[in-house]
């Protein structure tokens, strides 16, 4: 039996030797390790032989055992480095060759703006609406209290589109969204509306024909001025840092009554520049103040043609143009760059993408 089971040892190891790969490795293995195979036989037939002889019988055979399955372990540890270099031979990457890089776009800055003035209103429970940018002459003019000779309703100022007669405008401002959203929900509304509007105006350094705005409006029981002036005050401080200061200057707008131009204090000379010709601003002109936007109470009129009870209800209403908000910001001296379609200036600006 001795000779026979070294046999089978020498056999199953040169099985084992041959195999190349696993799969090889894996048939060897039943061959000569599994149920049927010549050693799992003899170990069966153990119990054919006499008492005496079943214990040393036993003994060699499980040693024969121990020596095929060291044999096959250590060949399959040999096969598993061998298929892994193979593997990550096939697989490498000459880190060396030339890549091809894309170039990584950005957004556009008034964009970026526009995703932080919404944030700050969001945050505050307002909602954000759009609407169409070519919008019903009555709604862009007539439901906000403009006059039928008011100057901004003449072609030299704004853009009707064709044929005339239709009364369909470029929208010169985003108040049409506001007063779309006074005819179809319930009050109160607080709602932020950015977008872009169009004038009839010159492509030049400090003018464009199409540029952007955000607007804010706002109708409940028994707001005042006082809530516009906190709102703004709020803006100004999540925009410019928290001791930027705001002041309104009277002014006129059909759309409100009382009206009035907003102005934030000088971000970058902070009033030291006023009465200094040694350290003048050119942000700000000397000045010590910016002008941001106009703003006011909701005229009654403007609520009535919405059908709103202005013995119930009153508001305040704001509007701001964001390519020059972001001029303030970042230095930019020339409008005409927003429309460029420049990348590296929106990196330059908006701080690469979002």
């Amino acid at each position: 039996m001795s000779t026979e089971l070294n046999r089978m040892v020498d056999e199953a190891t040169r099985a084992f030797t041959n195999a190349t790969t696993m799969k090889e490795l894996k048939l060897a293995k039943t061959t000569h390790v599994a149920e049927n195979s010549p050693v799992a036989l003899a170990n069966r037939s153990i119990a054919e032989l006499p008492k005496e002889d079943r214990k040393s019988a036993g003994q060699a055979i499980g040693a024969a055992r121990s020596q095929i399955s060291a044999a096959y372990a250590q060949r399959e540890a040999e096969l598993e480095v061998v298929e892994l270099e193979a593997r990550l031979a096939g697989e490498k990457v000459d880190v060396t060759l030339p890549a091809s890089l894309r170039p990584q776009g950005a957004l556009h800055p008034v964009t970026r703006l526009f995703y932080d003035l919404t944030d700050v209103f969001v945050a505050m429970g307002w909602e954000v609406m759009e609407g169409p940018e070519a919008e019903a002459e009555w709604l862009n003019f007539d439901a906000l209290n403009f006059t039928p000779d008011h100057p901004s309703r003449f072609m030299s100022d704004t853009l009707f589109v064709d044929p005339p007669e239709n009364h369909l405008v470029m929208r010169t401002h985003t108040s049409p969204v506001q007063m779309r959203t006074l005819l179809t929900r319930d009050l109160p509304v607080y709602i932020v509306v950015p977008g872009k509007t169009y004038r009839a105006d010159e492509y030049d350094a400090t003018h464009l024909p199409v540029f952007h705005q955000l607007e804010g409006l706002a109708v409940d029981k028994g707001l005042s001025m006082a809530d516009l002036k906190g709102t703004l005050d709020h803006l100004a401080r999540a925009m410019f840092g928290s001791e930027t200061r705001t002041r309104l200057r009277p002014h006129y707008f059909p759309f409100t009554e009382p009206s009035a131009e907003i102005d934030i204090d000088c971000f970058i000379c902070h009033g030291e520049s006023v009465g200094n010709p040694d350290q003048p601003c050119r942000t700000c002109k000397s000045e010590g103040w910016i002008e941001w936007g106009g703003c006011g109470v909701v005229n009654p009129r403007v609520l009535a043609a919405a059908g709103i009870d202005t013995n119930v209800y009153s508001g305040f209403a704001f509007g701001m143009g964001v390519d020059r908000t972001v001029m303030f910001r970042h230095g930019a001296s020339d409008l005409r760059d927003f429309a460029e379609g420049d990348v590296r200036f929106s990196r330059q600006l908006s701080g690469g993408s979002r």
